[in-house]
């Protein structure tokens, strides 16, 4: 049973819960709440053509198990810089102080390969020990970036080796995440 648990403005407000928690990040537009989506296997998570729809931190109890948490996007929407810096804040305080996150998912959009924003954030989970996993979203896309920036977990020491390939809407790679957060 997937239970949406709300929409959080403040860390302190988040519950808390004995549950782990897999937290799911990435640029605005990058298919988050589409992949989340299809990892949970039900429309829980907003999704819009909008960038930046979300903008607190949602979570979703499935089955009194395990918590996904969806947290706003980065580095495209259209907000102010006071709302972007307050949003960053919150993001960084999210995953330096909630210890029953187990894994972050830092998604990348496959067409396009990392940005500065997402290159900040992975330095910063470097330099926190925060361990993360890189997940490349929308593989069912044709059009890529010749010139994309190859990621090395060899120079990020808290990335996990492994980067997942995914895509929403035809279900690629969603089984791998599936066996990392336990669901069936």
């Amino acid at each position: 049973m997937i239970k949406f648990v709300g929409g959080f403005e403040h860390v302190a407000d988040l519950p808390k819960t004995q549950f782990p928690e897999y937290a799911f990040a990435g640029r605005s537009n990058v298919g988050k709440s589409s992949l989340i989506n299809a990892i949970v296997g039900a429309p829980v998570a907003r999704t819009s053509n909008t960038p930046g729809r979300t903008q607190t931190l949602n979570m979703f109890n499935i089955d009194d198990r395990i918590v996904i948490v969806d947290l706003p996007g980065y580095g495209y929407a259209r907000v102010s810089r006071m709302d972007a810096a307050r949003w960053m804040m919150r993001f960084q305080e999210y995953i330096t102080t909630r210890r029953q996150m187990k894994r972050l998912f830092i998604l990348i959009d496959s067409r396009i390969g990392p940005r500065d924003s997402d290159m900040e954030l992975m330095n910063f989970c470097d330099l926190n020990g925060i361990s993360y996993q890189v997940v490349y979203t929308k593989k069912d896309k044709r059009q890529r970036e010749p010139e994309q920036v190859i990621l090395d977990h060899t120079q990020h020491p808290a990335m996990v080796a492994d980067i997942l390939e995914t895509s929403a809407e035809k279900k690629y790679g969603i089984d791998k995440i599936r066996a990392i957060i336990g669901i069936k």
